[in-house]
């Protein structure tokens, strides 16, 4: 019953959305959708690859000293790697787009019939037929770019990204991982007493508040996707002061 009501008025407020025209600035993101991963996965790879780094120095029982050095070592080194990584992937995968794209443009201006009948057998397969079938295809024929973006999404499988920027992706993995990363480290900085349990607490609180603000594109629950990435990132943590503890203990 309760299912039915909160169905039922989710769907007249949809409706009243759609009526007055905000409903795609309330239901759907609009600005960071295309970097939410490089700023989500850089900052969750910056907090638990450093901490990684706190855990690992604290199980092994070095001094304070050593886990900055490593610390700093791994923010900018690590973070400069993922960000290089990223441009290099990022410009590969338009330049392969851009390739496929003039490849179609080509078949298009050499070879329409052949291109024609594959129009034609991409919507006989959605369902069109009889003078539907033959419309569509005429309609999508007329124009170039429009009969390119359609081989390229249903022949290929590839999706329109014209907004992606290399560098602008590779800038927001960098900054989101070398600020966020810089939490686990803030206790060991400020020279606080305890600074690791300090430390796993600065680290918990950034985990789940990244993941948290996800939800300003996922429209994901803020709780749940909190404790999504503070769980993953614990796992990391306890996998990294594990391997140092080990590792002093052999080496006593």
């Amino acid at each position: 019953m309760l299912k039915n009501q909160f169905l039922t008025q989710k769907i007249k407020e949809v409706k009243e959305a759609h009526k007055k025209g905000y409903a795609i600035k309330k239901y759907h993101a609009l600005t960071g959708g295309s970097y939410i991963r490089d700023l989500v996965y850089g900052a969750n790879d910056g907090i638990v690859t450093t901490f990684a780094v706190v855990a690992g120095v604290a199980g092994a029982n070095l001094s304070s000293n050593i886990v900055l050095i490593l610390g700093f070592a791994n923010l900018f080194a690590d973070g400069l790697a993922m960000a290089i990584g990223n441009y290099l992937g990022t410009k590969s995968e338009q330049e392969y787009i851009e390739k496929e794209r003039k490849t179609e443009e080509w078949e298009i201006e050499h070879v329409p019939d052949c291109e024609q009948k594959e129009i034609k057998n991409i919507y006989r397969k959605k369902g069109f037929k009889g003078k539907s079938l033959i419309q569509i295809v005429d309609l999508v024929t007329s124009n170039k770019k429009l009969w390119i973006d359609t081989m390229m999404i249903n022949e290929l499988g590839i999706l329109p990204n014209d907004d992606t920027s290399p560098v602008k992706n590779a800038l927001a993995t960098f900054f989101s991982f070398t600020f966020a990363g810089l939490f686990p480290l803030l206790p060991y900085i400020f020279l606080f007493s305890n600074s690791f349990n300090i430390s796993i607490i600065f680290t918990g609180l950034s985990l789940f508040t990244v993941g948290a603000l996800r939800t300003f594109i996922t429209k994901k629950h803020w709780l749940i996707a909190g404790l999504e990435m503070l769980f993953v990132g614990a796992i990391a943590a306890i996998v990294a002061f594990a391997t140092g503890y080990f590792i002093d203990q052999k080496l006593i």
